[in-house]
């Protein structure tokens, strides 16, 4: 599974959420899915740099841990590695 496909189902997942999709509303998501895409390409390749593609969308702390929960359930059912995982949920966690 490439980034792209990963993205494009963490997206799916975010817009079903009832309490997420409104903040999506008039959101390029063709132009936010590029940019989660390119964030967890770079997570995965173990870049490190914090990636925060859900700034400026209003989220929670709670809500954006949700939406990084969904990221990491979706790399799960992928079978990536734990450490993959790890990497992945580093890079999107909630900014301090």
């Amino acid at each position: 599974m490439t980034s792209s496909d990963v993205v494009a189902r963490w997206l799916r997942l975010v817009v079903a959420d009832a309490e997420l999709s409104p903040y999506l509303i008039g959101v390029d998501l063709g132009r936010l899915a590029a940019h989660l895409t390119a964030g967890l390409a770079n997570a995965l390749d173990g870049n490190t740099m914090p990636n925060d593609g859900w700034g400026g969308l209003g989220l929670s702390e709670a809500q954006h841990r949700r939406v990084v929960d969904y990221l990491v359930g979706v790399l799960w059912a992928a079978e990536l590695p734990d450490g993959h995982i790890a990497q992945a949920r580093r890079a999107f966690e909630v900014p301090a």
